[in-house]
């Protein structure tokens, strides 16, 4: 267990070349309010005067303090009365001073100066006022970069503490009005590490309640689950109170709970008394006071320093397996990309390259046709959440284009009037007896040729895919070489748009093919007698509920004229919309008629007869004499207007032949249409997507391997020699973190 801590000391070690650790290390971070005693706990814990002092913030950098045991058990063995000191060494920071010849066993390293030992705890005072103004100036300012200190003593207990600036409310000299926000933002960054020990500092003569770090510690963790209360200045409480609620837990709950200490106050600094003889004194206080003499296992610094040293063993402990799985996947990621980046293609001879670039044109094509035939992963792993690849193109051919079909109504842009207009064309200069086929060829033949333009937006869909599938297809190895990479985009696109031609061509074609035979003979199609008896059946119906709905309001004029003769003199006159639709039988007979007063009406007998009579009878006006009175004036016809169209309201047989001509049209429609859908997927899936991935490799090889391109095309960028140096030196300081964790082979897993 006692090996652990040097553990996590040496990870911090090695990570402080890249400034932020790539994993979060266990650690025990400092936190308080500026003049709250963090500084005198860490004295006391370390046993020597080493921090600096003085008004205003004067820690303005964060301080990584390591303690090492260097042997004896620490808090057994007797304290020196005597600052520490070693002989002058050439070369060594203390060498300018003279200090007592005494034997060496307490010494202090800093990272930034190394197999340089600070024997003289003043001069490592002085180091770290030098470093923090060195970054930071001498304005108070901040920085988050932290300062490495190492110390080692018999004196103290294996630990590592995080020394954070005070928390501040005002801003003093030249500091920056947002000194508190900057402040703050550092403490938290440190804090909100979950695997962060937090050590809340708080004056015991003030109110818990109002104790800025304990606020802070409480944002971070809720629970107060790694929170360790710390309550200096117990001795400056006012008479006749105590803290011994706090310390029992009975304020402010923390599972870790409170340990209380005593601070040398500035009296006792500038009496020169020593941390040792404080020591002696704050356990003294404690054994004669009465509310703490109970809680000794509560209370003192070495009680502290224990605590904190368990607490750290154990909580590295249990973090350690997680912190070996993270650089273990880490060394992974940073081995892959340096596989990704190569080796530098400078001194690489020509055939080195060639062989370079065939595999990298190979790669780029296999991961093309993987990523459309589904079996490609995409990058970032956005397939886990959106359509990738092949995915996609399906979708354009099913949720895009199918559905927009379906939608298309067959009468789009055709009224009514053109259809009365086309059968009228159709007719010519004899009225036919039945509806005109030429009509419906012309009418459907129209509607079809809309289907093109839809058939090839979807191949321009599926083009704009393609290109993002091959964009999406870019390796790392592919991005070393940026003109390579550009001329494998110039060659998959002119690939693209040479096989969008035949396919486009294609769906062109198939619209074609449907023009050119309208196939009346389809099993599916549904004919004119079926047209005819459907329109037939619908009018029927239609009938029949108009006379459900009338033989309500006949009946009683019905039931009075049963008892009454009809009348004989009653002129008989034509209908206009009986439901039968034929000339009344009385017509016949009536007097003056004559075989040329019947011919002489806008549709003769002849336009009258056939299906068309049978289905509405005959729908004429009434017939007028051609005998023109004796003395009235010539009847002269208007004239003729250039342009000529159907009138606005349809006769009775002009809307049943509108009715079968648009049955007709929306059977065939629906035909061609589920062709449609069926053989342009098809056909963008041969001419483009099949072509593409069948000649992609080989218009690769055959535009890009040349002799004369080779070394140019393989020219990196200045950014991918820096990217693989700093993978390379990430992946060396990993491996080391991983020779450092190898050092513990028997660590228990399991929470104490």
């Amino acid at each position: 267990m006692d090996e652990l801590i040097p553990i996590v000391n040496k990870l911090q070690d090695v990570f402080s070349a890249i400034g932020q650790p790539p994993i979060d290390l266990p650690q025990i971070v400092v936190i308080g309010s500026q003049s709250s005693g963090k500084s005198s706990v860490l004295e006391n814990i370390v046993g020597r005067d080493f921090l600096p002092r003085g008004t205003g913030i004067v820690t303005r950098r964060p301080l990584v303090l390591q303690l090492y045991n260097t042997g004896g058990a620490a808090g057994h063995v007797k304290r020196e009365s005597t600052p520490a000191a070693s002989p002058t060494e050439p070369g060594s920071p203390t060498a300018k001073r003279a200090v007592p010849a005494v034997p060496q066993r307490e010494w202090g390293e800093f990272l930034h100066l190394p197999n340089q030992k600070f024997y003289n705890f003043t001069e490592i005072r002085e180091e770290i006022v030098r470093e923090t103004d060195r970054l930071t100036g001498r304005n108070k300012g901040i920085s988050s970069q932290s300062i490495n200190l190492r110390i080692f003593s018999p004196h103290v207990l294996n630990l590592t503490l995080v020394d954070l600036p005070g928390i501040t409310k005002v801003a003093l000299g030249d500091q920056p009005q947002d000194i508190e926000e900057q402040i703050r933002d550092m403490c938290m960054r440190y804090i909100h590490n979950p695997n962060a020990i937090i050590l809340s500092v708080t004056p015991a003569n003030s109110d818990l309640v109002n104790s800025d770090a304990l606020k802070m510690a409480r944002e971070v963790d809720m629970e107060g689950d790694r929170t360790i209360g710390v309550l200096t200045k117990l001795d400056l409480m006012d008479p006749g109170t105590d803290a011994a609620d706090i310390l029992n837990n009975h304020v402010i709950p923390l599972k870790r709970g409170y340990v209380g200490v005593i601070n040398r106050g500035q009296k006792d600094i500038d009496g020169g008394v020593s941390i040792r003889q404080a020591l002696a004194k704050e356990a003294l206080f404690v054994k004669e006071h009465a509310a703490y003499r109970s809680l000794q296992h509560k209370v003192g610094t070495a009680t502290l320093a224990k605590q904190l040293n368990q607490v750290l063993m154990r909580h590295i402990r249990d973090c350690l397996p997680e912190i070996k799985s993270k650089l273990n996947m880490m060394m992974l990621s940073v081995q892959q990309e340096m596989a990704e980046l190569g080796e530098p293609t400078d001194a690489a001879s020509v055939n080195n390259l060639g062989a370079t670039l065939l595999t990298l044109l190979s790669k780029f094509a296999t991961n093309f046709q993987a990523a459309v035939d589904g079996r490609g992963s995409s990058p970032d792993g956005i397939e886990m959440n959106e359509l990738y690849g092949g995915a996609r193109i399906s979708y354009v051919f099913h949720e895009v284009f199918a559905r927009s079909l379906e939608g298309v109504n067959p009468f789009d842009g055709l009224a009514d009037e053109d259809i009365r207009t086309a059968i009228c064309n159709a007719n010519g200069t004899r009225p036919s007896l039945f509806v005109p086929e030429m009509s419906f060829d012309l009418l459907v033949r129209k509607q079809i040729a809309r289907l093109e333009q839809p058939g090839l937006q979807c191949a321009d869909l599926v083009f704009d895919e393609m290109q993002r599938i091959a964009a999406q297809c870019e390796t790392m190895e592919l991005s070393r070489f940026p003109l390579l990479r550009e001329r494998v985009v110039e060659v998959v696109h002119g690939l693209l748009r040479k096989c969008l031609g035949p396919s486009q061509v294609m769906i062109s074609n198939l619209v074609k093919l449907e023009l050119a035979y309208i196939n009346t003979s389809h099993p599916d199609f549904i004919g004119g007698s079926r047209a005819v008896a459907q329109l037939m059946d619908k009018t029927n119906n239609s009938h029949q509920q108009h006379h459900h709905s009338s033989s309500a309001g006949a009946s009683a004029p019905a039931a009075r004229s049963t008892s009454e003769p009809p009348p004989k003199t009653a002129p008989a006159r034509p209908s206009s919309s009986g439901a039968d639709g034929g000339r009344n039988w009385r017509d016949e007979s009536r007097a003056g008629a004559s075989p040329a007063t019947s011919s002489a009406s806008g549709n003769g007998a002849s336009n009258k007869g056939g299906l068309m009579s049978f289905m509405f009878g005959n729908k004429g006006q009434p017939t007028q004499s051609a005998m023109t009175p004796a003395g009235a004036p010539m009847v002269k016809l208007p004239q003729v207007p250039e342009t000529m169209r159907q009138s606005k309201e349809p006769t009775d047989r002009e809307r049943v032949e509108t009715e079968i001509i648009k049955s007709l049209m929306e059977s065939y429609f629906d035909i061609v249409r589920k062709n449609f859908q069926d053989m342009v997927p098809k056909a963008i899936m041969h001419f483009l997507v099949n072509e593409v991935i069948q000649s992609m490799q080989n218009q690769l090889v055959s535009s890009l391997y040349r002799e004369e391109l080779i070394a140019e095309l393989m020219r990196e960028t200045e950014d991918v020699a820096e990217r693989r140096r700093i993978a390379r030196e990430m992946f060396e300081l990993l491996h080391r973190a991983m020779a450092i964790l190898n050092e513990v082979r028997d660590f228990n897993t399991h929470k104490v």
